[in-house]
């Protein structure tokens, strides 16, 4: 531990006792392993705050930390430090011992009872799943229903999720960690502390355990789920379905599934936000003539004008045909870029017809061309 102890309780140097204490308990309670299954910060923490209040809450090492200053007395200025092997916290103190002599146990094998079994049951809540999901453009545009199968932990229907082989609640301490929860291994001064592997901190374990589930309360199955895909949905977004994750163990809370949304690509639309963008080729007489052009949408076909002399690469918007927001009842537009067609593959009485066409061109005709001529004059010597 790096942090001054008077920091790590949130406290000034002018603290008194009830305030010291006050302020322990506070913090001990919000970072109790109990309170916090599995979390590794939350347990270091727990240990961080036991060393601080450990040595606070004695006159004698409070005054030699006072005097001596932090890194002085952590790395063994004092008799009580966390290094210097006399009665600190690398000697053998355990914070929950601290916490428990502090709040009488807490009613004995419960939260808080340190030395005493860390829970009532075996019951740990379930992990939560994922899932990536495709969606096609059309689905996301209009939001939709789909089904689809995963496995996952269910709860035993032998033992009605128990554990038992009885299909009633029926514990021993286990013998591994003698009812912590934890398995606890010193090496000189330094204590380590790790969920016991048997019970997976429960402190307890099944006496009689069914025989399908092997004591867990929950099996391996196939099953079907049904989602609703919202309008909008994008690449990324992530979606909650509650209680479809994991079963837990012996009861325990489910967990939840994440659907991760994949949207697949679209032979005609890509897709900006809420914004989709398609490049449409056109025939060349319509961009010289001008004339009505069909366009596709999610929504069905649209018409769209095009002026006489519509160049390459001319981009037209068509409101609200893009994709709706998950927000509100806005959709973004459409973008359709036109590629003007050059005809191809002409036959000899089309390109003299062509030729003949072009020859009667002027100016009028082609004013870009026309004027980058004039703007290149003095390059196309």
């Amino acid at each position: 531990m790096s942090k001054d102890y008077y920091d790590v309780l949130g406290v000034s140097r002018e603290v008194d006792d009830a305030s010291l204490k006050k302020s322990y308990r506070k913090l001990a309670m919000k970072f109790h392993p109990d309170r916090n299954p599995d979390d590794k910060v939350a347990e270091d923490k727990f240990k961080e705050l036991g060393e601080a209040y450990e040595v606070l809450s004695d006159a004698d090492k409070r005054a030699a930390y006072d005097r001596m200053g932090h890194d002085a007395y952590k790395n063994g200025g004092g008799n009580s430090g966390f290094g210097g092997g006399g009665g600190g916290f690398g000697g053998g103190v355990d914070p929950r011992d601290i916490f428990s002599q502090m709040f009488g146990g807490m009613g004995g094998g419960g939260f808080g009872g340190g030395g005493q079994q860390r829970r009532a049951t075996p019951a740990r809540p379930g992990a939560d799943l994922r899932y990536d999901l495709d969606v096609s453009l059309e689905e996301a545009s209009t939001g939709c229903d789909k089904t689809i199968e995963i496995e996952r932990l269910v709860p035993c229907e032998t033992c009605h999720a128990s554990g038992s082989k009885d299909g009633k609640a029926g514990y021993k301490t286990c013998a591994t960690c003698q009812g912590q929860g934890v398995v606890t291994r010193q090496s000189g001064f330094f204590v380590q502390q790790t969920t016991c592997p048997s019970c997976r901190g429960a402190g307890q374990s099944i006496s009689n355990p069914c025989n399908k589930c092997h004591g867990e309360g929950r099996v391996h199955k196939d099953v079907q789920i049904t989602l609703h895909i919202p309008a909008g949905v994008d690449n990324g977004n992530k979606l909650r379905s509650t209680n479809n994750g994991d079963a837990g163990i012996c009861g325990g809370q489910t967990g939840d599934l994440y659907v991760f949304i994949d949207i697949t690509a679209h032979n005609i639309f890509t897709r900006d936000g809420r914004d989709l963008h398609c490049s449409m080729p056109i025939p060349f007489s319509l961009a010289v003539e001008g004339g009505q052009l069909r366009v596709p949408t999610l929504q069905g076909h649209s018409t769209l004008k095009i002026a006489a002399g519509t160049q390459n690469q001319t981009t037209f918007k068509l409101r609200d045909k893009g994709i709706p927001s998950l927000k509100n009842s806005s959709r973004g537009d459409l973008l359709v870029e036109v590629e003007v067609e050059l005809p191809t593959d002409l036959n000899r009485e089309q390109k003299k017809s062509f030729g003949a066409f072009m020859a009667s061109l002027t100016e009028k005709n082609q004013p870009e061309s026309e004027q980058f001529k004039k703007r290149a004059a003095n390059y196309l010597k």
